[in-house]
């Protein structure tokens, strides 16, 4: 564009309130980036399972829903099922009830289907043999200070015991270390509760699994396999559904709250209050060159050229500030997903969300610089009657 120069001028005549323009526009195309990857993450769940080495199976009705301990031995006999093991939520709390703790009731087999879980030979020896023992994450030892010997209550947010006391006791026998601080780090955080003792204490379980989980023997076959596992219950009063360990957790979210929604409601306030805020810079911006512009038509630029100009400031003040958030949500998301330790598996910023960055990006910078392009390509040169200037000019009066 050969105007370029005129419009980069023109975007930068008051620096500081087009930076700090700029940066509102980063930190909503930021935004947008990482919304727009955890809507396009739970969009993409559970799709396919193949080229996963576990799979989680929960109830098909709701993830609140027990599964009968007997299933086990059937899932066992799937062909391709190379190991299975269960778990129960425990929903414990320390001290306090904000106090949360990743808790979970799971039986002695639970860790072989875990190799990014690191624990001695005595320290599993010691939780299979006692009844109260617990494994603790190495994270949520350091939080609390506790250590192997200690005796922990652990209040549970759902099951009462059979005297009707929501106030569990357990002793720490084993520590858990994270050996892929990338899989593996949300094991640092959790506390693993012996599932017998659960299963005898409290009356609400009576045999009752919350999910299982599976180790298969060729990923490539998961899909199968998942189809396999979820025939076994088909028809019956305990429907199954069998998906991914990322897909599960997704699936887990979206029956607590619409998702989708949320994103596109955030992303509409985000984007209205932009429309907002760049709308009136690029009227002052305007208001303030009611001279210049003047002087451009002077010299020869038509009024399209002006309309076009205009235009083009306002598009590119918003590519400057959208290419920026959505570089750094790219920069972001990576860091956030391995921060997560395994809880968010977010996808990067791929083709579609810049198509569709891009396309907002063009499409806000056209609404904003509407109106006050229209302006400046109405503005009339007036020759200043008795000046004794034929080169003199007003752009007070408007056409019309």
């Amino acid at each position: 564009m050969k105007y370029l120069h005129l419009v980069w001028a023109s975007l930068f005549r008051r620096k500081t309130r087009t930076v700090l323009t700029l940066v509102s526009i980063i930190a909503a195309f930021l935004l947008f980036g990482m919304l727009d990857a955890v809507r396009t993450s739970f969009n993409q769940a559970g799709q396919s399972a193949n080229g996963a080495v576990r799979l989680q199976t929960g109830s098909k009705l709701s993830f609140i829903q027990t599964l009968p301990l007997a299933l086990q031995d059937q899932i066992a006999r799937v062909d391709g099922v190379k190991m299975v093991t269960y778990a129960n939520w425990f929903g414990g709390a320390y001290q306090d009830p904000h106090n949360q703790v990743f808790s979970f009731a799971v039986p002695s087999n639970y860790l072989d289907l875990f190799p990014e879980i690191a624990v001695t030979n005595a320290e599993r020896k010691a939780f299979n043999e006692t009844r109260t023992g617990a494994l603790i994450g190495e994270q949520l030892a350091q939080r609390f200070n506790w250590k192997v010997g200690d005796h922990v209550p652990l209040q549970s947010t759902i099951f009462p015991d059979r005297q009707g006391s929501k106030n569990w006791q357990f002793d720490i026998v084993g520590i858990l270390h994270a050996t892929d601080k990338k899989s593996g780090s949300f094991f640092d955080q959790t506390f693993l509760l012996n599932w017998k003792y659960f299963d005898d204490t409290t009356p609400y379980n009576q045999g009752q699994v919350g999910w299982y989980v599976t180790r298969v023997v060729d990923v490539n076959q998961a899909d199968r396999v998942a189809k396999g596992i979820d025939a076994l219950s088909a028809n019956s009063d305990h429907e199954t559904r069998t998906q991914t360990e990322q897909a599960a957790t997704a699936s887990w979210m979206k029956q607590l709250a619409d998702i989708g929604l949320i994103v596109g409601s955030i992303m509409g306030a985000v984007f209205f209050t932009l429309l907002l805020l760049s709308g009136n810079t690029m009227m002052q911006a305007v208001r303030e060159r009611t001279s210049e512009i003047a002087v451009l038509k002077t010299i020869g630029f038509s009024s399209r050229s002006v309309l076009a100009m205009v235009l083009a400031e306002s598009v590119l003040l918003l590519m400057l500030g959208g290419i920026g958030g959505l570089a750094l949500a790219s920069a972001v998301i990576p860091a956030v997903s391995a921060g997560s330790g395994g809880m968010l598996n977010l996808p990067s910023v791929g083709a579609a969300s810049w198509g569709l960055g891009l396309t907002l990006m063009v499409l806000i910078g056209v609404l904003v610089g509407a109106l006050p392009a229209w302006n400046a390509m109405r503005l009339n040169i007036v020759v200043v009657p008795g000046s004794g200037c034929s080169t003199c000019w007003s752009a007070a009066t408007r056409r019309g």
